[in-house]
């Protein structure tokens, strides 16, 4: 008996095992790995919204260099047109004042040739009044006003072939 007593002892003890075993198994370990199954699924959805994050972190700074490089690239353009147009501007204005001394210059030059020609005719004037004068004074006789006047026109013919 005494080792029925143990077996017996050991058939209670595996009974009772086994009892706790079932009770265990339903009532805590089903509870237990659904919390560890919340557990899991939560860390791996944080870890999926991290590596979202991360991703969409790496294309937001892609795009703003994208946007940096275009905006550098934009200023430069703007920079060298701005050059182009002062260039452009400066010969503008250089030719512009070019002409318009061109035109003073012959202005000048008609001015002159026009007051030129008008001491000329002055002179010619004074020249054919004078000649006139000395002739009438060498020749001591007075002269008509018509005979004066061709006299006058014929010493301007004179002086102008000369010329």
């Amino acid at each position: 008996m005494l080792g029925g007593f143990q077996v017996l002892d050991t058939i209670i003890l595996l009974f009772f095992f086994i009892l706790l075993m079932v009770l265990v198994t339903k009532y805590a370990w089903g509870p237990v790995m659904d919390m560890m199954k919340k557990r899991e699924d939560h860390i791996r959805n944080e870890i999926e919204e991290a590596e979202r994050n991360r991703a969409q972190a790496e294309q937001a700074s892609k795009e703003a260099e994208e946007r940096l490089r275009n905006s550098k690239l934009e200023a430069q353009q703007i920079i060298d047109d701005a050059k182009t147009q002062g260039q452009k501007q400066e010969q503008d204005i250089i030719q512009a004042a070019k002409e318009e001394a061109e035109r003073i210059k012959q202005q000048a030059q008609e001015e002159i040739r026009n007051e030129k020609e008008k001491a000329l005719q002055q002179l010619q004037d004074q020249v054919a009044s004078l000649s006139v004068l000395i002739a009438g004074k060498l020749l001591e006789k007075e002269i008509s006003a018509q005979d004066q006047d061709r006299l006058i026109a014929e010493y301007i013919k004179e002086v102008g072939e000369e010329r």
